[in-house]
């Protein structure tokens, strides 16, 4: 029998205990994996073991994607009709919004993010996305296309079938709703891999996803490793489609799988560097407030972070000025302090990361204006980092850090910051922050990246679409751009007349 998590929370934030299965979940069962193994789940704030959650391989991808199947041919799909798949997604929300302390806690435990930004962000996010998405459950139709007298021609939106989802760890229980909203709301069935590094509340959410009433292996979630359950995804030849939110490397892997298996469709919503200007008549204040919010939220481990702060020549001096006077009051430590902005990197792989790229900015001849070392001794914290005087070429510009460090550079004119927020292989967002409409619009225009915020950055709603151009993935989450990611086009021709 899988093992059970239990853990007494007593913070001001958060009190109570909190106890389930931390099996891998297939067929609406928990259970061990076929090897019997397990994975330690670390606790970021000091690196010691919180509980271990069952590792799932291969072989329980195999029983998970006939179980999806199952479901598919028999209780959805086209068996459960869009009221029915609505009504169990809206309870699905009301469980989650009963227990959203404990989500944005079990978020902060094994994440590391605060529980504040955990549970107004990250867990009102979700329950906003699940919502949103029972809501289209019964909206997803065809077209009927006028062609003769003589022959009625329409199209069907059809589920895909069994979709294949693997998800991050810097936002799980967000990224799991964004995977799982309009995949259900289709009529798919769902085989999802969590982070290893942050399974719990995925694990939590199959316990609710049981509690509402979801038939038997609608949804599956096999908790393990990328090489593993990532890869037996990626290429089963009974998945019908692959979502994955992650880095650009490993969405070529996955892309590759899929292309060498069963040609399955892919989305894939990738890494990114995203501009963020600030003109000479930008509210200064404002501008200083929302980068450091743009790069230092979530502890910087953000797709669309905003890394590269490119300031006009005429407020430089004073933005970083004050720039650097706001970032040193950003509060790093306990996520459940109430106080506290920056909560520590999700992992020791992560932190040695982040500084391996801090080092090689020192290495390089950037200039640390604040930061640059880890805060404290114990955990995977590091302080919120400024860089100036980079060269274009520096790997602290042109890659993606995935850490709370930026790089503030000096422009001259907008055809000059456009060449330069443009200098990326990247393309997911990008803000600008202006006075002037005209030159707002006209910039955000010439942005080469899916989203553009003007004076607001990492401003994110489930009805508006998100993904990104070039390097940054392919397809769009969110809205009902992203009900095209899981459904397939029928069309239908009835001859009427019977004749030729």
């Amino acid at each position: 029998m899988p093992s059970t998590f239990t853990h007494e929370f007593n913070a001001s934030a958060f009190k109570g205990k909190v106890s389930f299965s931390t099996g891998i979940f297939i067929n609406g069962q928990f259970q061990d994996g076929s090897d019997k193994t397990t994975i330690d789940v670390i606790n970021p704030t000091n690196g010691k073991v919180i509980t271990s959650v069952s590792e799932g391989t291969a072989k329980d991808v195999d029983a998970a994607v006939d179980a999806a199947h199952t479901a598919f041919e028999t209780t959805w799909g086209l068996h459960a009709p869009g009221t029915k798949r609505s009504m169990l997604m809206s309870k699905l929300v009301a469980l989650m919004e009963k227990h959203a302390d404990e989500l944005a806690a079990l978020e902060a435990l094994d994440n590391g993010k605060t529980f504040n930004w955990a549970r107004n962000a990250d867990v009102a996010g979700s329950i906003d996305c699940i919502r949103y998405y029972a809501g289209w459950a019964d909206k997803v139709t065809g077209q009927t296309q006028e062609t003769t007298e003589d022959k009625l021609t329409y199209t069907r939106h059809e589920p895909i079938g069994v979709v294949g989802q693997i998800i991050p760890w810097n936002f799980p229980l967000l990224m799991m709703a964004w995977k799982l909203g309009p995949a259900l709301a289709c009529g798919n069935t769902i085989v999802l891999k969590p982070s290893e590094f942050t399974p719990l509340t995925a694990i939590r959410m199959c316990h609710l996803i049981n509690e509402a009433g979801f038939p038997p292996g609608v949804v599956n979630v096999i908790t393990g490793y990328g090489g593993s359950v990532g890869n037996a995804i990626s290429s089963h030849m009974k998945v019908d489609k692959v979502a994955f939110t992650g880095s650009t490397l490993v969405g070529r892997k996955i892309m590759e799988a899929a292309a060498k298996s069963n040609l399955k469709n892919v989305t894939l919503e990738l890494g990114g560097k995203s501009p963020n200007i600030i003109f000479d008549d930008a509210d200064i204040e404002q501008a200083v407030n929302w980068a450091a919010f743009g790069i230092f939220w979530n502890h910087g481990q953000t797709c669309c972070a905003g890394s590269r702060i490119y300031v006009q020549e005429g407020i430089y001096d004073e933005f970083l000025k004050r720039f650097t006077e706001k970032t040193r009051t950003l509060k790093v430590g306990d996520p459940f302090a109430p106080d506290t902005f920056q909560g520590p990197q999700v992992s020791e792989v992560q932190f040695n990361r982040i500084m391996s790229y801090i080092e090689s900015g020192k290495a390089a001849g950037a200039k640390v204006e604040v930061g640059g070392e880890r805060h404290g001794s114990e955990g995977y914290f590091i302080k919120p980092t400024i860089f100036t005087n980079a060269d274009p070429s520096m790997k602290i510009v042109q890659e993606e850090i995935f850490g709370p460090v930026g790089v503030v550079i000096k422009f001259k004119d907008e055809d000059d910051v456009i060449r330069q927020a443009n200098d990326t292989v990247y393309g997911l967002a990008a803000a600008v922050f202006t006075q002037n409409l005209n030159r707002a619009i006209t910039t955000a225009h010439r942005l080469k990246a899916g989203t553009a915020w003007v004076n607001c950055v990492n401003s994110l709603n489930s009805n508006v679409p998100f993904g990104g151009f070039k390097q940054s993935g392919i397809g769009r989450e969110l809205g009902e751009y992203a009900l095209s990611n899981y459904t397939s086009v029928k069309a239908v021709h009835i001859n009427l007349g019977h004749r030729m």
